[in-house]
């Protein structure tokens, strides 16, 4: 993967050209037109990962350029700056290295810092080693943490040092003027580009509005990302996830913007579509399946946002039970397949280009399809 060539100037031809992409790959599926939601050119990404490169005395941030013909082959490019990354990573990327070169403590065998920021400039640094941290790092870390007002962790090999907190809060403002807090734990996945991100779900409130008469499931939820924004445009939401640090962020997430009618279940999409297909067949159910009381949700809406791979074909076949489907994808090419294999009985009414990563051919997208009549 290269790294990133940042150009504001040229922001504008680089999304024409993504829009002009996924226009004409979508065009013979009769799309409408497609609405396009910009990122800031640079600082957007609220979170990155850097290794540290120890040569001689000099210490300094790293990534790897690698050549597209040789996987094999990679070049070492140095950071002494981040332009993709958030102000405040920018800001604290030479005062970290600064306080990290002379520190024989903190500085010995570290390979990688982490950096978590919010919009608002709360910051957590993980700090990852090829050795064991003992009470020696401990008390250099919290000096270091005090001196930059972040929070700090230190990982190495079956261990994990929390100084304060693992996770920080991210507030997003939407363009209807709805906010909501989200708990964004270290080493778990969240969407990068808070600006982006807001954009995302005030379009999917927008496409779901009117569904009070209706339950929403959503699957893959992640750390309730979707469920919290979109909780307040249903009669009830259950939600899925089968990683149980994300479940356990998720309820926190909808205790923290007061949501009382959407559940957080651990399964997979997988699971739970075997335990709907029980409900209604009369077949007994697992313990988990039970506890869900499918039977009292009338199912309206389903929102799937699946990894880079997408729906298999038997996943993406149950999505024709619903009158309407909210698609959030990550790699238009799996995308396109899944959409070919509905296009039968839902028609496409919305379309949305994300652009979550300006300066890579990455494509995220927003589709709303309905059942046709």
């Amino acid at each position: 993967m290269a790294v990133p060539v940042v150009e504001p100037e040229r922001y504008s031809q680089q999304l024409n050209a993504k829009r002009d992409a996924i226009t004409h790959r979508f065009a013979h599926l009769n799309p409408p037109s497609l609405e396009v939601f910009a990122s800031p050119p640079s600082h957007f990404r609220q979170r990155c990962e850097f290794r540290l490169w120890h040569e001689d005395d000099d210490l300094f941030y790293a990534m790897f350029d690698v050549d597209p013909d040789d996987p094999s082959s990679k070049k070492i490019v140095r950071l002494d700056q981040y332009p993709v990354a958030s102000e405040r990573i920018n800001e604290l990327m030479p005062q970290l290295i600064e306080a990290l070169r002379d520190d024989p403590v903190l500085r010995h065998r570290l390979f990688q810092v982490d950096f978590l920021t919010t919009l608002a400039g709360e910051a957590l640094v993980s700090l990852i080693y090829h050795r064991t941290l003992d009470d020696a790092w401990e008390h250099k870390a919290r000096e270091l943490q005090a001196r930059l007002n972040v929070m700090i962790i230190g990982r190495a090999r079956k261990q994990r040092r929390v100084l304060e907190r693992d996770h920080v809060w991210e507030r997003l403002t939407l363009d209807d003027d709805r906010e909501f807090v989200y708990q964004q734990v270290e080493n778990s996945f969240t969407q990068p580009n808070a600006q982006v991100s807001r954009k995302m779900l005030t379009w999917a409130r927008d496409v779901t509005r009117n569904s009070q008469r209706g339950d929403l499931v959503e699957l893959y939820c992640g750390n309730g990302n979707f469920t919290v924004a979109l909780a307040g445009n249903f009669r009830r939401v259950l939600a899925t996830e089968i990683s149980r640090t994300a479940v356990a962020s998720a309820q926190i997430n909808l205790d923290a913007n007061h949501i009382d009618n959407a559940v957080v279940a651990r399964m997979s999409a997988e699971e739970f579509a075997q335990a709907l297909a029980n409900e209604k067949t009369g077949r007994p159910q697992g313990r988990r399946a039970s506890a869900m009381g499918l039977g009292e949700y009338v199912f309206t809406t389903v929102l799937v946002d699946p990894p880079r791979a997408g729906l298999d074909e038997h996943s993406c076949e149950q999505l024709r039970d619903y009158s309407r489907i909210v698609y959030i994808s990550c790699n238009p090419a799996t995308l396109l397949t899944n959409l070919e294999q509905l296009k039968d009985t839902h028609a496409i009414t919305r379309f949305a280009l994300f652009d979550q990563f300006p300066w890579t051919d990455h494509c995220e997208c927003g589709v709303l399809l309905e059942r046709r009549a």
